[in-house]
């Protein structure tokens, strides 16, 4: 008689080729930025909503998600497997850890939207529709400041000390941002020259850098073409890269040393500037204090003392 030879079952991915499972929200928005090239268009559109939408991931089941989203439900369980995580719940435990020590914010504050998009009821009457920019600012403002522990700061700030040339590009409607970088930069006493693209010089501009330079790219949707060629073109030439833009799937943080992600909302097609110039601020102003820090002050001159003549 012959035995009978079962079939194998299939085998199942082999746990070895996936990562370690990442311990908190940030370690997982990190290694969401180095695995994104490996995920497929789906999983990457899923993990783009969960990091847009943390509160909803960790408020909702994945059914409640999936119908949000428009994203079917097995894609944020894959995704869940393909980062370390046993399944949804998994990962649902990493978003959910913020909320558990934020102080007990309110329902609504928990569940509103992460990009504070806004609404404007009369857009003939002006007094409205500064109210609403005001509002949309403080959105803004308020999302920056509940992640600015997460961000990168220090990295940032150092990245920027070490490189003997910065050079800043942002387009359209990030030009203003980068303007007030580059002149804020120069002011603290860190060389740094504005690609602006003026004539159509923008690659000739771009050309003087070369490796060792440190290029801050600034886009957000809808990204300028031309600061994604300018990013192009200095990465094959050696040159770091620190990304200002909203997101680490967007395209000016492919390939980047850093990225610092900050979300403005909109209103009717305006982005509000308010965050991404904060953000600017910031890294002037920690550079600045990272230099005077390094420098011997005068008798009785406090750091406060010592910057007022930055005059930024």
């Amino acid at each position: 008689m012959t035995p009978t030879v079962q079939s194998a079952a299939p085998a199942s991915p082999a746990r070895a080729d996936r990562p370690a499972r990442p311990a908190n929200l940030a370690e997982l928005r990190e290694l969401i930025g180095r695995e994104s090239e490996r995920l497929t268009p789906r999983l990457r559109a899923a993990a783009r909503y969960a990091l847009d939408h943390p509160n909803e991931v960790a408020l909702n089941p994945v059914a409640t998600l999936a119908r949000t989203s428009k994203v079917a439900a097995a894609t944020f369980i894959r995704l869940a497997q393909s980062l370390g995580c046993e399944g949804y719940s998994d990962l649902q435990r990493l978003f959910r850890e913020p909320l558990q020590h934020a102080g007990k914010p309110s329902f609504p504050e928990r569940i509103r939207h992460f990009g504070g998009e806004q609404t404007l009821d009369n857009p003939d009457d002006p007094a409205q529709v500064l109210q609403a920019f005001s509002q949309a600012n403080m959105v803004s403002l308020e999302h920056l400041r509940a992640d600015a522990a997460s961000l990168p700061l220090q990295a940032a700030i150092e990245l920027i000390e070490q490189a003997p040339l910065v050079h800043v590009v942002g387009l359209r409607r990030s030009y203003a941002v980068a303007a007030y970088l580059a002149y804020a930069l120069n002011r603290v006493g860190c060389p740094t020259v504005q690609i602006n693209g003026l004539g159509g010089s923008i690659n000739e501009q771009a050309s003087i850098a070369g490796a060792g330079h440190l290029l801050i790219a600034v886009s957000f949707p809808p990204y300028a073409g031309d600061t994604l060629q300018v990013c192009q073109q200095l990465s094959r030439r050696g040159v770091k890269r620190l990304a200002l833009t909203n997101s680490i799937f967007s395209p000016i943080a492919q390939g980047a040393d850093l990225v610092l992600e900050v979300n403005d909302a909109e209103l009717l097609g305006f982005r509000s500037l308010c965050a991404a110039m904060s953000l600017a601020q910031t890294l002037a102003m920690g550079v600045a204090f990272s230099k005077r820090g390094k420098q011997r002050l005068g008798a009785g001159e406090t750091f406060e003392t010592g910057l007022e003549d930055i005059d930024c």
